[in-house]
């Protein structure tokens, strides 16, 4: 069983069938050609806020966060971050904003470790991507959440798909944005 938020839709012929699961991925850095291990996630809605909070734990005790928001289509994507937060702090301000983290398509969140190359990402897609030179503790994480590893899976990111939102989530992420003390 599969539920997407209310954030992302398939087009009516988009090929790409919703399934929960994950697949290894790589990042590659363009200008540097280096290559990071990644994760992609797909978790139906149900789960999708507690699997998030739960990838977080590998970060450790404080982190940084990045929130990007695609509300202003006439612009590009407005990017605001916040270094140094404690991890328990910033899980308990998402909590307020859930509504908007699961069923806004235009917002993104990113938890980066401060020193270490380990990222989690809860994108406008609604997809978990998860950085880091070993996957195995966040792999271990989505296995946990019964989901079970798919190479082939393709992702909702990768067919034609719709994203929604609205006034109001536009006004809950500058909330958030205040919250956070994001810059």
């Amino acid at each position: 069983r599969f539920s997407l938020t209310e954030a992302i839709r398939p087009a009516w012929q988009s090929g790409v069938i919703p399934e929960a699961g994950y697949r290894h991925d790589t990042y590659a850095d363009a200008s540097t050609g280096d290559q990071l291990p990644a994760l992609v996630a797909a978790v139906s809605s149900e789960q999708l806020f507690e699997t998030f909070l739960q990838l977080l734990e590998p970060l450790g005790d404080t982190c940084d966060v990045v929130i990007e928001s695609s509300h202003d289509r006439e612009a590009e994507v407005e990017t605001f971050s916040r270094e140094g937060i404690e991890r328990v702090l910033l899980e308990s301000l998402l909590w307020d904003f859930e509504d908007l983290l699961l069923n806004d398509g235009c917002t993104g969140i990113a938890v980066l470790h401060p020193a270490a190359p380990l990222e989690v990402q809860l994108d406008e897609h609604k997809l978990l991507v998860t950085y880091s030179p070993d996957r195995a503790t966040f792999e271990w994480v989505l296995r946990r959440q019964g989901l079970k590893r798919n190479d082939g899976m393709q992702v909702i990111s990768q067919g034609d798909h719709m994203h929604t939102s609205s006034s109001r989530f536009c006004r809950r992420f500058q909330q958030l944005v205040q919250r956070l003390n994001a810059e």
